[in-house]
């Protein structure tokens, strides 16, 4: 065999190699942990775990959502937290997907829900009367609640607060110091779109203690040393093109405000004919209060 033909039989082994490996870590799920440092945080609401899953896109993580719904189930959270994509454009009408999980999830006590872009609008006007769409009708349902203001969860007696971002920043919160706030979100909130608001009379910037996001599914395509190639992000340059690696996923800090963003579940075609995940194992996530 001469050294062209070498070449090329290696190179046909190591891509069979990266699909077949690819193929199977689409189909897996992974659960990351995270410590968040709370100044303050009351003794109470020490160890308080909030499960977030985004993202689906309508993935099928094994029959009827089998592998999933396992991986769920073995973890004890306070709150499941939904942060928006879980169909794959607004218009599907396959609600299967996630209704699967929710039917069969052991804990719906505190189960909040904000949309994504692919999610339908929750409510719309239909001669001049404000209907529910049917998927969100399904959601709460299954025990879900949609995030329109404020939720509040008596634990231990101490009190955490869950708020929709974008609703939170057009309508001041009667603050406590007492009290833990955590905003949910489909977007991440850029560095520059936190001072803006800030700037801006007519927005209010609570002192949120988390921020809670998805949408970016870790850059999706990802490649050793490298990192997340794109994430879909207008407000960066080059509209997400190698984006700031320290902003594609995981927890970071700006001007005291912390956020943490989920690589989540699915893929999307963001990038036409790369509607899958690369070297970016599908993940849910649970973070911990812990007192700083």
């Amino acid at each position: 065999m001469n050294k062209l033909k070498r070449v090329l039989l290696f190179m046909v082994i190591v891509l069979t190699i990266l699909v077949i490996y690819t193929i199977w870590d689409n189909n897996r799920v992974i659960i990351v942990e995270e410590d968040i440092l709370v100044e303050d945080l009351p003794v109470e609401l020490e160890g308080f775990k909030i499960l977030q899953v985004t993202d689906l896109h309508e993935k099928e993580f094994g029959k009827n959502q089998q592998k999933l719904i396992n991986k769920i189930n073995s973890i004890q959270y306070d709150v499941l937290a939904l942060t928006g994509d879980y169909l794959k454009s607004q218009n599907s009408e396959n609600y299967l997907a996630t209704y699967k999980i929710l039917d069969c999830i052991s804990n719906k006590e505190h189960v909040l829900y904000v949309p994504g872009n692919t999610d339908p609008v929750p409510r719309s006007i239909n001669n001049k009367t404000v209907v529910k769409n049917p998927f969100l009708l399904g959601l709460e349902e299954r025990g879900v609640k949609l995030l329109e203001s404020v939720y509040t969860i008596n634990y231990n007696g101490a009190a955490i607060q869950f708020v929709n971002f974008e609703v939170s920043t057009l309508n001041p919160l009667e603050e406590n110091k007492s009290t833990v706030l955590i905003a949910l979100n489909h977007y991440p909130i850029v560095d520059t779109r936190i001072d803006q608001i800030r700037e801006n009379p007519n927005q209010h910037f609570p002192n949120y203690d988390l921020i809670m996001a998805g949408h970016y599914h870790g850059g999706q395509i990802r490649l050793p040393f490298l990192g997340a190639l794109f994430v879909p992000e207008a407000w960066y340059e080059r509209s997400g093109l190698f984006p700031p690696q320290n902003r594609v996923k995981g927890l970071w800090q700006y001007n005291n405000t912390k956020q943490y963003v989920s690589a989540g579940l699915g893929s999307s075609n963001a990038i036409p004919l790369l509607n899958f995940r690369f070297l970016n194992t599908p993940e849910i996530n649970v973070l911990t209060l812990k007192r700083k």
